[in-house]
């Protein structure tokens, strides 16, 4: 068997696991296989195995590979999970399902001035800096909910949750915490956390969805 389809089913199982003590069915979990930096040869065995649903760091990369998987598995979804550069929102629109990055407004109002002129429905994700890391993308936690709200109002884009990377020094349990909260005061139903090292404490903290690239497909 491909090892990243033996990786797949060993992720799959450890999710279910963690969902099952956390009282919460395994179907409210949704995997987002991280392929960055991966090409389509390796990524076809994971699709084969069942896997619909990716994450991509880089427009420009995702391109690459992407539309012709799209073309002929027409029900993946496809997330894009880095930072978004203004000058890529159209790029990002045309190829991406979920936009998982938003994060200030001018990067809004350009996704909400292309999904109109694409005509298409994108799920978007307001990603949020837990840590305050001034290094990180992310909208500050105390500024999270009023975002979310203008992104409603002022610019008409579907949020449909929220999404954070906690500090790689720091235990991620509260910073899941407080992407929970924050989601519960905003009237939102999706949280995107946790990867490949903290995903099943991710799954106890509430996450919907988990994003788990090197341990599926492998170090890059």
């Amino acid at each position: 068997m491909n090892k990243a389809v033996e990786q797949l089913r060993v992720v799959r199982e450890k999710i279910a696991r963690a969902a099952a003590e956390a009282r919460r069915q395994t179907d409210a979990v949704t995997l987002v296989a991280v392929s960055k930096t991966f090409e389509a040869g390796d990524i076809r065995p994971v699709i084969e195995a069942g896997q619909r649903v990716f994450g991509e760091n880089r427009v420009q990369e995702a391109l690459g590979k992407w539309p012709a998987l799209k073309g002929e598995f027409p029900d993946i979804e496809l997330h894009l999970i880095g930072p978004l550069q203004s000058n890529k929102a159209k790029e990002a629109v045309a190829l991406f399902d979920v936009i998982e990055t938003v994060d200030r407004e001018k990067i809004a109002a350009e996704l909400a001035k292309e999904t109109a002129k694409q005509g298409k429905s994108v799920k978007f994700y307001i990603q949020v800096n837990t840590g305050s890391e001034p290094q990180k993308a992310g909208i500050e936690p105390l500024e999270a909910v009023a975002f979310v709200e203008r992104c409603r109002v002022v610019h008409g884009l579907t949020i449909e949750g929220l999404m954070c990377i906690p500090p790689a020094d720091e235990n991620p349990g509260p910073h899941f915490a407080l992407l929970a909260k924050l989601a519960r005061e905003a009237d939102l139903g999706k949280l995107s956390m946790g990867m490949s090292g903290d995903y099943e404490l991710a799954v106890a903290f509430g996450a919907t969805s988990v994003r788990v690239g090197s341990a599926i497909f492998g170090s890059r």
